[in-house]
Order: C-alpha cells, then structure tokens, then sequence
C-alpha cells in the first residue's frame, strides 16, 4: 500500500506536467472530439494531436492508478476515513475527467478550464496526503500522536502556493502569459500604472514581439501572478526566519525548508525565463511543475507539524513471525 500510494501520487505530477504542455503548445483544440480522439482510440501522434491525445492517455492511467487504490485500500487498510479518502480521489478524478471532456466540447471556457486546471493540484494534495498517512514517518509519529505547536508561517505556505497557482492557472487560461511582456520592468515602469498610456505602451512592446494586442484585464491578472510570487518568496523568507531556532522538534520541518528555498529560486527563475522566452513551452511547463512540486512540500511541512486524529495510528505492521505463521 505505501508503495502504490506513493506511485499514485508521484503519476499525478507527471499528469500536471503533461497538461500543462498541452496550454503551453496551444493544443487544446487539437483533438476536437471527446472521450474518443478523431473517432478512435488511437489517433496519429502528429503536431498537437500528441500533446493532447498523450495527456489523455496519462490522465487515463492515473485514474487506473486511483482507483486500484481505493480496491486495495478497502481489503487491506484498518482506518476507516484513509479508505474514505482513497474513495473521494475516485470521485475528484471523476470529475476531472469530465472537465477535461467539457474544456474541449465548449472549445476551452475559461472557467470550466481554470477549474480542470486547480482540481488537478487539488487531487495532487489529496493523494499525497494519502501516501504521507502510509509512510513510515507516520507509523512513527502514531507513537507521539501531538505533533509541535503550528507556526504561522507554516500554516501560511499551502495556503499562499495554492492561491499563487490558482492565479497561475487563471493567467495561463485567460491567455495573460505575456500580458506584460517585459522584466523586471512592467510596461516599462517600476511601479505600473494602469491607464491607457502604459497599456499602449505594452501592446506596442508586443507588436514588435509579433504578438497580439492584450487589454487591461489581462495586464491585471499577470501583474497579479507577479506580486503573488513576490507574497510568497516573503512568507518562505518567513517560515526560515521563524523555524531557525526553534525547539528540537522543528527539526523535521526544518529538513525540508532547504528543498522548498532552491526550488522556489528555480521556480522564480523558470518565471523570468517564461517571459523572456516568449513562453517557450518546455519552460513554462516546466514553471507549472515545479509550482506543483512547491505546493507538495508546503503540505509536507504543514503534515509534519500537525496533530495526527485520534484515530490516525495505523495498525502496526505484522512480525517477522506472524507473517511466517500466516503464510
């Protein structure tokens, strides 16, 4: 079960990289029937047929991936609200495959298109949290079930990267990327103002770019993505500063703070490389894992910090002996 929950939850990842190609390559639309691709299960793999008709494959193993987990879980694991758990990803996988359905059937609506997109993250948290439930680090803690006093700032991290993601699904969704195609400076300006004359100014940098006009909704979402990077680089900065010299019993979360500090300047700079790229699509795909993978380590954090449920410890694993005797 450890194993498979873990496989489960690291397919998910794999799945949000591969969607996210799909935007970052335009090929939304590229296969235009749904559940079926052009009528057949298997279409030619040519120009973004691939991208899309692969994310559908992977999308389809992961639901497999899911739902043999809940048949495992529901014959082997004691804990009645773990398997409930296991259920409710069937259940959000479910529906995701429906969005992922209606995105193409009403030719990529913003809104259906931005929820496919933040469910996807969802299920990620979810299913990690499944697999953190199954690990050993957890059998250990079911010993000393009262985690640390909750810190701010850890409860903070989740909670900003989600916010922060969900604005980066809206921006990639409302087609915002490059609504504000310069860096550091916005539209030529420090501090942006947003009128006429600076949105002129952007649509005249994008004409030379070869790209087309943007209005100032766009401008705003963007310039909304950049200040929610700018939010959560400080409540990082936050969490280091407040866990630094805290009390043995930090020291798990503490091991992980490194690991979110070096993929959060990758993850800034995959940001800066997405614009200045024009959007190059393994760059900014790659921008789209990586804010995945920030988010995972967020909820890590926060887990090893929680009080485990009074019902949380799972049944101890068999003895050497036992299992002789029961084989």
């Amino acid at each position: 079960m450890r194993l498979l929950s873990g496989i489960t939850a690291g397919s998910t990842l794999v799945l949000i990289f591969v969607g996210s190609l799909v935007t970052s390559t335009g090929s939304g639309l590229a296969v235009p029937d749904w559940p079926l691709s052009y009528g057949t299960l298997f279409p030619p793999l040519v120009g973004g047929i691939l991208y899309e008709h692969s994310h559908r494959m992977v999308a389809a193993a992961v639901g497999l991936l899911v739902v043999a987990q809940a048949l495992v879980f529901a014959r082997r694991e004691p804990r009645r609200w773990l398997r409930a758990l296991a259920w409710t990803a069937v259940g959000a996988i479910l529906v995701q495959g429906g969005l992922g359905g209606l995105t193409v059937l009403f030719l990529l609506p913003t809104p259906i298109s931005v929820t496919h997109a933040v469910l996807a993250q969802s299920l990620f948290l979810l299913l990690l949290g499944i697999a953190y439930a199954q690990s050993r680090e957890w059998r250990r803690r079911a010993a000393q079930p009262q985690g640390p006093p909750l810190r701010a700032a850890v409860a903070l991290l989740p909670a900003v990267m989600f916010l922060q993601l969900l604005l980066g699904a809206l921006m990639r969704h409302t087609d915002s990327g490059l609504a504000i195609p310069d860096f550091p400076l916005m539209g030529g300006q420090m501090i942006p103002r947003f009128d006429e004359r600076m949105l002129n100014a952007i649509n005249a940098t994008r004409f030379r770019l070869l790209l087309e006009p943007v209005v100032m909704d766009q401008v705003v979402i963007h310039f909304l993505h950049r200040l929610g990077a700018a939010v959560t680089a400080a409540v990082v900065v936050a969490a280091n500063l407040d866990l630094r010299r805290r009390r043995p019993e930090y020291a798990a979360v503490r091991r992980l703070l490194p690991w979110i500090n070096w993929l959060l300047v990758a993850q800034g700079t995959l940001g800066v490389l997405t614009v200045l790229t024009v959007r190059l699509p393994l760059v900014a795909s790659l921008h789209v894992l990586l804010g995945a993978a920030l988010l995972g380590l967020a909820l890590w954090c926060l887990l090893r910090c929680l009080p485990l449920p009074a019902a949380a410890a799972a049944a101890p694993e068999p003895a050497a002996g036992a299992a002789r005797n029961g084989s």
